[in-house]
């Protein structure tokens, strides 16, 4: 899964993307299934950038990342709604099977796993989309001991793709279900593998706390890889 210089150049062009399956995640979040033409395979953890453009011209767009593994043949994005948010809003109330979305990636290169050294993924909320995608490649490959997930959200309904996850052995902190605890740093030290890449994502307060916990845990700081996203609402608890 080598990215060359073409596919960076190629992933870069905006496409029309068709809509080819719309599932909700409750009311909180859509997930969507777009077949993208002639796109460029993406890898575990990497991002599209979605782009809404109204009838004046006016343009606005996020990034999401993909879900789907690499060998599926489409691209699949958890999209959470965001309050007043203008582009999440139209993906989740909008938005129908057979529509078009410009879209361009896929996107970034140190948040990416390529499902053949050890990695640990640590994730909050809607932030276990791209460990979710690292984990199906896991399984494609048939390399999924490669691959240590610790995810947290606040309740089972709050936490997206939770069976997948927990069936894969994932450790799932849930801080308001009844016995439920948080991420912490017992539980980070007792994941934690200074021979693995570790990847964190969630909102910037879950990330630095559960950075702190790794390099507590002894994670080398060189072995830890961050993305973090904006907050939101009902995604996951820390002890700070």
């Amino acid at each position: 899964m080598t990215e060359t210089g073409q596919d960076r150049r190629l992933a870069a062009v905006w496409r029309d993307a068709r809509v080819v399956e719309v599932r909700h995640h409750g009311d909180r979040a859509v997930i969507l299934r777009l077949d993208v033409p002639d796109r460029v395979i993406h890898r575990p953890g990497q991002h599209y950038v979605v782009r809404l453009r109204a009838e004046d011209g006016y343009t606005a767009s996020r990034s999401y990342s993909a879900v789907s593994a690499p060998s599926d043949d489409v691209v699949e994005l958890y999209v959470e709604r965001v309050p007043d948010g203008e582009v999440s809003g139209f993906l989740a109330e909008v938005v129908e099977p057979g529509d078009l979305l410009e879209c361009r990636g896929p996107i970034g290169r140190w948040f990416a796993w390529d499902g053949t050294t050890p990695a640990l993924g640590v994730g909050g909320g809607s932030g276990v989309a791209p460990l979710v995608s690292m984990l199906r490649h896991g399984l494609d490959v048939g390399r999924p001991e490669l691959l240590s997930l610790a995810v947290s959200a606040r309740t089972a309904a709050d936490l997206p793709y939770r069976e997948e996850l927990e069936a894969a052995g994932a450790l799932v902190a849930l801080s308001r279900a009844p016995g439920g605890f948080r991420l912490d740093a017992a539980s980070i030290g007792a994941v934690a593998d200074p021979g693995a890449t570790a990847f964190v994502c969630g909102s910037t307060r879950f990330t630095l706390a559960m950075e702190s916990h790794l390099l507590s845990a002894g994670q080398p700081t060189d072995s830890i890889r961050v993305e973090r996203f904006g907050p939101t609402g009902d995604e996951e608890e820390t002890d700070e």
